[in-house]
């Protein structure tokens, strides 16, 4: 990807990524992700306690949250980039964060151009027993094995070379056929008319990063991807979130910021017991979900709004 932002949005100061520019020094060597006997054997203790709550049978909105394998891909990744790719993007939401206030919805919408029903993120909800609130922020899972990319019959899903799932609107012709295969049920089929964004200079050209939506086609969240890594700004979703729950990440050089703060992402996923929404179905999710505020890991099985 080489666009740069066409967002009219004004921000304030900006925000160091703590990533590299494009042909800029290199970070050095990759993370060390190798643990040391103790970390070992703390790390399994960890992942048998979850499975010990029963995570691989407790299911969210029809499908459960799994273990991360993140050394595994984190790895992957870092050959990847050894290989001349610079970034590998992910994304963290820390559900200890998330009250629910859905303003990365709404974020979303407004730099989008999404209308008031359509949605790129939806936010699901139930309670506990005791009547306590729970949220999970759900939306494109940027996966690796991506379900909607080998049906689409005019090849318009593509993933660029960074790791991001993408839909060329000027080649879409609406068969929908990827929304039957997402099982996170992230796309959403324009049955009206965008409403306006904020597109410098207007007229600007459509591209997949940065897509101007049309009646008849499929859209779906992008990342933002037209300002990473080329501007300091931020997907508007993290930049939205008041409590930090949403995090931008690259596991190329182990890095995750919130506009808040900024993270090591090997340990921040590792120490915060990450799972992601739905592994056991192959399909390599880049979303990774931090359990938090007691709730049951994965989710109820049934109660989810």
């Amino acid at each position: 990807m080489t666009r740069r932002s066409r967002s009219g949005r004004r921000h304030g100061p900006p925000v160091d990524l703590g990533l590299p520019r494009v042909g800029g020094p290199s970070q050095g060597p990759p993370p060390d992700l190798t643990l040391t006997p103790a970390e070992e054997e703390l790390d399994m203790s960890r992942r048998n306690l979850l499975r010990g709550l029963g995570l691989a049978g407790v299911a969210a909105a029809g499908g459960a949250l799994g273990l991360v394998a993140y050394r595994d891909e984190a790895q992957a990744a870092t050959l990847e980039g050894a290989n001349g790719q610079e970034h590998q993007w992910c994304r963290v939401v820390d559900l200890r964060a998330c009250k629910g206030e859905r303003k990365c919805v709404a974020a979303c919408q407004e730099r989008h151009g999404l209308p008031p029903e359509q949605t790129w993120m939806r936010t699901l909800s139930w309670h506990d027993e005791s009547g306590q609130e729970f949220f999970m922020p759900v939306m494109c899972q940027m996966c690796q094995e991506p379900p909607c990319l080998d049906v689409c019959p005019v090849s318009a899903t593509l993933k660029t070379d960074q790791g991001i799932i993408l839909v060329d609107q000027d080649r879409c012709i609406g068969s929908r056929a990827c929304m039957a295969a997402c099982p996170y049920e992230a796309r959403y089929f324009n049955w009206n008319a965008p409403a306006p964004t904020h597109r410098m200079p207007a007229p600007s050209p459509n591209t997949p990063e940065f897509p101007a939506n049309q009646i008849g086609t499929v859209g779906k969240c992008v990342l933002c991807a037209d300002l990473m890594p080329y501007s300091n700004q931020l997907p508007s979703c993290v930049e939205a979130c008041p409590r930090g729950a949403h995090f931008i990440g690259d596991l190329v050089t182990d890095v995750a910021v919130n506009g808040q703060t900024t993270v090591k992402l090997s340990t921040f996923l590792r120490e915060g017991n990450a799972v992601r929404f739905k592994e056991e179905l192959g399909t390599k999710p880049r979303c990774y979900y931090i359990p938090g505020n007691g709730q049951p890991v994965g989710g109820p099985l049934v109660g989810v709004q």
